[in-house]
């Protein structure tokens, strides 16, 4: 239920006018369990490829040790770099 919760939040977010040129970066955190959702599930199950128009990534990541955090800053903070160069 918290997958479709979070979609329906981000198709809504997705939609405001304001927010058309954000870039998005999901975290996918959990991912020390065993039954975590991979990044290929996550896409389906959040209808990224449909929903966000925007530049999108998912990193991988658990918030305990915080692996994979600093990735997805990494990549967001390019991002928004090139995207303010355009």
């Amino acid at each position: 239920l918290r997958i479709e919760e979070s979609k329906y939040e981000l198709e809504s977010m997705l939609k405001e006018h304001e927010l058309k040129d954000i870039v998005v970066l999901v975290f996918a955190n959990k991912q020390d369990l065993p039954h975590a959702l991979d990044t290929a599930c996550l896409v389906r199950k959040l209808n990224l490829n449909h929903i966000c128009k925007q530049k999108w990534f998912i990193q991988p990541c658990c918030a305990l040790n915080g692996e994979g955090l600093s990735e997805g800053l990494v990549w967001l903070s390019d991002t928004l770099i090139k995207h303010d160069q355009k």
